[in-house]
């Protein structure tokens, strides 16, 4: 039986960025929620915007059913969150990030916002995530990037040393969640 599959966007996008990923997975049988972060803008510390998750999870999800959970870009950040700090570990069976600055962004030095400031490459937020990193290895983690991503830069920022990897050639940072390479990518991952 599929676990319920739970959609996590990025800065200054909203839950839409998923229709085309969301309508594909529930024509193959997931049971697929997403909802909007609030702000989405950077405002907010990506710590805070996970206890919106730890809310979603709480109220909207089975109690005793695993779930999977997939983040694109700060999405992916504020899920590691959620799964590393906020006890998601014990709930989530598989974590994709799809174009996350896993390692940080230089384009997180464009807005002064606290947001913004913890996807900075070495940031003191990212750093204690990642070394927490194995945690992860709980989990069937995969992380999905483009090696042509103009938001997270480096591009390869996106890699993390442990799960699966997935490397696509996808032309735009923005496309990426409804690129159809990045649909197989993330439906093969949710069948393992």
């Amino acid at each position: 039986m599929k676990n319920p599959v739970l959609l996590i966007h990025g800065i200054l996008r909203t839950n839409t960025v998923f229709n085309t990923m969301a309508n594909h997975l529930s024509k193959h049988g997931w049971e697929v929620h997403r909802f909007d972060l609030k702000p989405n803008d950077g405002t907010v510390g990506l710590d805070k915007l996970a206890v919106q998750i730890e809310n979603y999870v709480n109220n909207n999800l089975p109690k005793n059913k695993p779930f999977d959970l997939i983040g694109f870009s700060m999405g992916g950040i504020v899920s590691r969150y959620y799964v590393q700090k906020l006890g998601g570990i014990d709930k989530v069976e598989r974590l994709i990030t799809i174009s996350s600055p896993n390692n940080g962004t230089i384009m997180g030095h464009l807005l002064p916002f606290i947001g913004c400031q913890q996807m900075r490459p070495n940031s003191a937020f990212l750093t204690a995530l990642n070394n927490e990193i194995h945690l992860l290895n709980k989990l069937k983690f995969t992380s999905i990037w483009t090696p042509f991503d103009l938001m997270i830069l480096p591009a390869n920022s996106s890699q993390l040393p442990i799960g699966k990897e997935v490397k696509v050639p996808v032309f735009a940072h923005a496309i990426m969640p409804s690129a159809d390479i990045t649909i197989k990518a993330v439906t093969e991952a949710l069948t393992v």
